[in-house]
């Protein structure tokens, strides 16, 4: 008997076009479904070297809520890379659970924990990518909106992890994405020439601009994000300084269509990034993201766990 072959999800770029609908569709179905017993005595470590709240509690719902079981493993615990090697972590781990969720600085902790267990890993946030982020964020805008394909989502502020993980999951679902920045905040090229050639493929567009009102003009979403990442502290001063024109205010906003979704994966840093009192206006839709996490979250723990029990 052949032994499944494991899967990760480290990047948003680990999934297909096709495989991003069918999260969509699975997390719609859980959305409605609530509680159930799919995934019934599999076990999640949640391997954090970061503080959090939505993704913390929502992994930690998402598997109570399809019948498993999670531990919560902090930075004190485990001290990566310190107290214990990072493989040495992931072959420990591979005989104690099922599914290992890490949210750590480097992107390369993650990668090295993927590649010395035997169970799946997911990329809970890194300094590269926050894929379950962009994933939970597109099953918002599709609510939202009916539809992936033709919209367009313009990111006003830092090249950061979710900024790249939103390019990459736009590009694979057809949305045009619009990106404004201060030079030397860009996204990375690397990043941006893998996400060129999905969206040659899905027939998306990618404009990159200094400019915020270029950015968010016609766009459909509007999506900002802290200026000042964790592990940036030190650079809080400058990054203030650089990002001052780059805030997300009822001015920018009323750039974009009339309809468009106001966006922030939260924390939100009011008079930074976002204006006081902009995600309580009607367009925000940040609070829906954050509740949509825990759904996204359910699919793809299914997706990787009990395929069979895919809709």
């Amino acid at each position: 008997m052949s032994v499944p072959i494991k899967k990760d999800l480290l990047s948003v770029s680990d999934l297909t076009h096709e495989e991003i609908e069918s999260l969509l569709q699975q997390a719609l179905s859980l959305k409605q479904r609530g509680p159930c017993d799919l995934l019934s005595g599999k076990s999640l470590a949640l391997l954090f070297e970061k503080p959090s709240l939505r993704t913390k509690v929502s992994f930690d719902i998402a598997m109570h809520e399809l019948g498993g079981h999670t531990v919560y493993l902090s930075p004190a615990e485990i001290g990566l890379g310190q107290r214990e090697s990072i493989p040495d972590v992931a072959r420990v781990l591979s005989r104690y659970v099922d599914c290992i969720a890490a949210r750590t600085f480097s992107h390369e902790t993650v990668t090295t924990l993927a590649q010395h267990s035997t169970i799946p890993v997911i990329n809970a946030l890194s300094d590269l990518e926050h894929p379950c982020q962009a994933l939970s964020d597109l099953l918002t805008i599709y609510e939202k909106k009916g539809k992936l394909h033709g919209l367009t989502l313009a990111f006003v502020g830092d090249g950061n992890n979710v900024a790249n993980s939103l390019l990459l999951a736009a590009t694979l679902s057809g949305i045009n994405f619009h990106f404004a920045s201060p030079p030397g905040y860009k996204i990375k090229d690397s990043l941006l020439q893998q996400a060129k050639k999905s969206a040659a493929a899905s027939g998306s567009g990618i404009n990159l601009t200094s400019d915020p009102y270029e950015a968010v003009k016609e766009a459909d979403i509007v999506y900002t994000d802290v200026w000042t990442s964790m592990g940036q502290e030190a650079e809080a001063k400058k990054r203030r300084l650089a990002f001052s024109q780059y805030q997300v205010d009822n001015k920018l906003l009323d750039s974009a269509k009339s309809a468009a979704l106001f966006m922030h994966p939260l924390p939100a840093h009011n008079n930074e990034e976002v204006s006081a009192g902009l995600i309580d206006k009607a367009q925000s839709v940040v609070f829906d993201q954050a509740e949509n996490k825990l759904h996204m979250e359910k699919a793809l723990l299914i997706k990787l766990l009990s395929p069979s029990n895919l809709v």
